[in-house]
């Protein structure tokens, strides 16, 4: 990639007011940032808050950094009528808005779609909820736990936990409906961007955390609607002498190669594991069969062995483990931005491309930085 190439980002000359918090809205707009739009957070006195949340250095954040790298801030009070006119000026010299309020708070303060279009038709308008904006639902408050229990995905993967002593759904501490309308929320707006090209008119985005998690389970919401009665395949964590492994042997080779690393040519041959379909019904007694090898040795040396043989396999990592995959670094899967509290590492967006860089920006933006006259004027 050439210098002019690594400057050129694929959004650049994009201005964006980031009315979001929290990390669905602030996750979307920064990966908005990472494309090369001008993105202006719009936060209260008191910063948004994520703000304050560990971990903290210095008084800063990396959690908000992670999340809002490569913005600008501006500090104002929606409640003043006078801060409002102001951040209307400021929507006019932009192509894109975002917002994750509740439906209705932004058309109480005059800034929803349908009035501000009126005077600007080629805005788009991304509102991102727990339920969309319309409907006796839209104004139920929705954080991404609620989300993912009330659309069926808890108990779906409750269901899958057999064999264990859990009589509740597990604690919900990955924000699955965040990330994922954050990913939809940055496809939707890119598009509406391409389609303004050829109408020249802009767009409501109407974006619901719900339909996110929806998308997110094809084979169950297809078993919801036509039931077979059959569990899918549980491909559970095998234990080692230091930790566990996780094996896929789900195609006939696969299969085959692992019998043969393991020196157990008689699974082969066993009609419980002779064709995908019986071994699907079988898993619990091949995964004992196969457990008793790899619990004599680590997980280090299962992993080497079984892909060596091109057996899917894979060893329980840390996070920090993780991080340190020579895979990660050879590809530059991540930033380093900086804070007042220093510098900390930031993953950039999952795909390279050849025309334009899409990394992180590394400046975390100060609450208030940028005086709103300012950026008005300089649009």
């Amino acid at each position: 990639m050439t210098t002019q190439q690594a400057e050129d980002r694929p959004l650049l000359g994009i201005r964006i007011v980031d009315f979001t918090t929290f990390m669905a809205g602030p996750y979307c707009t920064r990966y908005l940032a990472d494309m090369g739009a001008e993105v202006i957070k719009v936060e209260a006195s008191g910063g948004d808050f994520i703000r304050t949340q560990k971990p903290m250095r210095d008084g800063a954040s990396t959690y908000f950094g992670h999340l809002n790298a490569g913005k600008k801030s501006v500090v104002l009070d929606l409640k003043n009528p006078q801060d409002v006119d102001a951040v209307r000026r400021l929507i006019a010299t932009a192509d894109v808005v975002v917002e994750n309020f509740r439906p209705g708070v932004m058309k109480r303060m005059g800034l929803d779609h349908q009035t501000l279009r009126r005077d600007q038709p080629a805005l788009i308008y991304c509102s991102i909820s727990g339920f969309g904006q319309q409907g006796e639902g839209a104004e139920r408050p929705a954080f991404a736990q609620i989300i993912q229990a009330t659309s069926g995905y808890d108990l779906a993967n409750l269901s899958y936990q057999v064999g264990r002593d859990i009589d509740r759904p597990i604690n919900p501490l990955f924000f699955f409906a965040d990330v994922l309308s954050a990913v939809y929320g940055l496809g939707a707006i890119a598009s509406a961007l391409y389609q303004r090209t050829r109408t020249g008119e802009g767009q409501h985005i109407d974006l619901s955390l719900m339909e996110c998690m929806m998308n997110m389970m094809p084979y169950e919401v297809q078993e919801a609607q036509f039931p077979t009665g059959a569990m899918r395949p549980i491909y559970r964590p095998l234990r080692t002498s230091d930790g566990f492994v996780i094996l896929v042997p789900n195609t006939q080779r696969n299969f085959e190669n692992l019998c043969a690393s393991i020196g157990r040519p008689d699974l082969a041959n066993d009609p419980d594991f002779a064709t995908p379909q019986a071994r699907g019904s079988h898993l619990d007694r091949l995964f004992d069969e196969v457990e008793k090898w790899t619990a004599e040795r680590t997980s280090k040396a299962c992993e080497e062995k079984l892909v060596a043989a091109s057996v899917p396999c894979a060893r329980y990592r840390t996070v920090s483990e993780a991080m340190q995959d020579p895979q990660l670094a050879l590809r530059q899967a991540f930033q380093k931005v900086v804070d007042k509290g220093g510098a900390f590492l930031v993953p950039n967006l999952p795909f390279r491309m050849t025309g334009s860089s899409v990394t992180v920006r590394p400046h975390v933006p100060e609450l208030g930085e940028c005086d709103i006259e300012d950026l008005i004027a300089g649009s």
